[in-house]
C-alpha cells in the first residue's frame, strides 16, 4: 500500500475501487509553518482513459490495484470496433473494445504478442514493447534537392499508424518505431 509520496510516474493505484496510473507527479511544499506538503498528480483511469488532476496529503495511503499482467495474442477484429486476445495460458479469449486500446493498436498486428493488463478477469489495457518493427505500405518518393534540411515526410506502415520519416524512406522498408512517442527511430 503505497503512500502518496511514493508516486512515480508510470506506478498504478486503486483509488475509489478505479484502477490508475500516474501520469505526471510533482510535490508542493507551502511556505506557512505547519503546513502540510502536498503531492499534485495527474491520473489516468485505466478503464475509462479519463484524466484526471487531484491533490492529496503527502501521508494518504493508496491499495495496490488487482492486476494481472499476462501474455495474449492478438487474434482479429470482430467488427468495427472490438478485438479479440487469446490469453496464452488459459487459452481464454477476451474480447476489447477498441476506445480502450486505440493506441496500441497502430503498433500491433494479428498475430503479435502482447502483455495484456487484466482488471477484474477483463483486459482494460495492452502493454506494448518500447520499439517494434513495422513496414511501409505508402509513402511519396524522394524528391531530388530536399536533402538540405531534416525534411520529412508522411509514411503510412502495415498497421494503418502515419508517422514522419526521413525523406531516404522508401515503401516496402522496414522500420522501427518508438511506441512510447509515436515516432520513427531508424530503419530495421
Amino acid at each position: 500500500m503505497p503512500f502518496a509520496s511514493e508516486f512515480k510516474k508510470g506506478m498504478r493505484i486503486e483509488m475509489d475501487g478505479e484502477p490508475y496510473v500516474v501520469v505526471n507527479v510533482t510535490t508542493q511544499t507551502p511556505s506557512a509553518r505547519g503546513a502540510a506538503t502536498l503531492v499534485k498528480a495527474r491520473l489516468r483511469n485505466l478503464k475509462t482513459k479519463q484524466l484526471l488532476s487531484k491533490s492529496f496529503k503527502t501521508s494518504e495511503r493508496f491499495n495496490d490495484p488487482d492486476f494481472e499482467i499476462r501474455k495474449a495474442q492478438y487474434l482479429y477484429e470482430e467488427g468495427d470496433d472490438m478485438y479479440v486476445f487469446m490469453d496464452e495460458e488459459t487459452y481464454e479469449q477476451h474480447t476489447v473494445p477498441k476506445e480502450s486500446i486505440e493506441y496500441e493498436l497502430g503498433f500491433i498486428m494479428a498475430g503479435d504478442t502482447v502483455r495484456a493488463v487484466i482488471f477484474e478477469g477483463e483486459i482494460i489495457g495492452l502493454e506494448v514493447p518500447n520499439t517494434v518493427e513495422l513496414t511501409v505500405v505508402e509513402t511519396e518518393p524522394a524528391v531530388k534537392g530536399d536533402t538540405v534540411n531534416a525534411v520529412t515526410k508522411a509514411a503510412t506502415l502495415e498497421t494503418g499508424l502515419e508517422v514522419q520519416v526521413p525523406m531516404f524512406v522508401n515503401e516496402g522498408d522496414r522500420l522501427v518505431i518508438d511506441t512510447r512517442e509515436c515516432r520513427y527511430i531508424k530503419r530495421a
